[in-house]
């Protein structure tokens, strides 16, 4: 005996199921362009956060992040490092916003037509561990850390700032950055992180030496003897790709070079460049 239909209920046709899941692959790929394109408003304009942004609670993301001791001096030269392309893209997966990466949304980059290999946000996260437990940064003698994401947003990382020692809470770190503008230090109001207006140029020192990084690059050379041709009263600008594959192209760049015979990630280059300037300006 079939049971008939209660009223005002009406039997399901089989292809609704399939329209809605069309829709929401739909609706979650339209969020993931809306949040790029916030981000890269209000890093141009600076506006103020929403109020929909200071309700927004960010799970395993906790006020402000810890720093450390600064040793630094404005009277001997530095170093600053430029990070380019950086894979740090924002979309709403499921309910929540999160940093994309291909190991986790593989899935919805395909579903949304993207190639799973450009995000690759541990990059990013590598280069920056590398930068600042370097015996230059402890030394005082880094000046300071701009990053460019793929998407154009330039933010600064201060020196002093101590990164988390996990890929996962890296990201939530991150993601606040991105929402939010700012991260501030634990116990007071300092900015450690912030985005800041392009081009990155403006807040690189006149007397610099700028210096970009790429395997394709004719100009091999040994780190340690290039350093050392440099005077000691110039401070040092390194310009480092922190993508996964492809080359750099910045037209404020003074040098390229290439360090290696083979190709490096950009956590390798940079420790390569640390210990050749640290050998120069004796930082053991």
């Amino acid at each position: 005996m079939v049971r008939p239909y209660g009223k005002g209920h009406k039997k399901r046709k089989k292809g609704e199921r399939y329209d809605k899941e069309e829709e929401e692959e739909e609706e979650e790929q339209v969020e993931e362009e809306k949040a790029d394109s916030e981000t890269e408003m209000r890093a141009q304009d600076g506006e103020e956060k929403t109020e929909e942004e200071k309700e927004m609670q960010l799970p395993g993301v906790e006020e402000g992040i810890p720093i450390v001791p600064s040793h630094q001096t404005g009277k001997k030269p530095g170093v600053i490092f430029v990070l380019e392309k950086a894979s740090l893209e924002v979309a709403k997966v499921g309910k929540s916003y999160q940093i994309l990466n291909s190991e986790e949304h593989a899935n919805f980059l395909r579903r949304n037509k993207k190639n799973p290999a450009d995000y690759r946000p541990d990059i990013i996260y590598q280069a920056l561990l590398s930068i600042l437990d370097s015996p230059l940064n402890k030394a005082g003698r880094l000046r300071a850390v701009y990053v460019k994401t793929d998407k154009g947003v330039l933010f600064e990382v201060k020196p002093h700032v101590r990164i988390p020692r996990t890929y996962k809470r890296f990201a939530g770190i991150m993601l606040q950055l991105l929402q939010k503008l700012s991260i501030t230090a634990v116990g007071n109001r300092e900015k450690l992180l912030r985005v800041i207006k392009n081009p990155v140029t403006q807040y690189l020192p006149l007397n610099s030496r700028k210096i970009g990084f790429s395997h394709s690059s004719e100009k091999l050379v040994q780190m340690e003897k290039y350093v050392a041709g440099v005077g000691d009263d110039t401070d040092l600008v390194f310009v480092v790709g922190a993508m996964s594959h492809g080359k750099i192209e910045c037209d404020y760049v003074d040098d390229f070079i290439s360090v290696s015979e083979y190709p490096l990630s950009a956590a390798w280059c940079i420790a390569r460049v640390c210990e050749a300037v640290s050998k120069k300006w004796r930082v053991l």
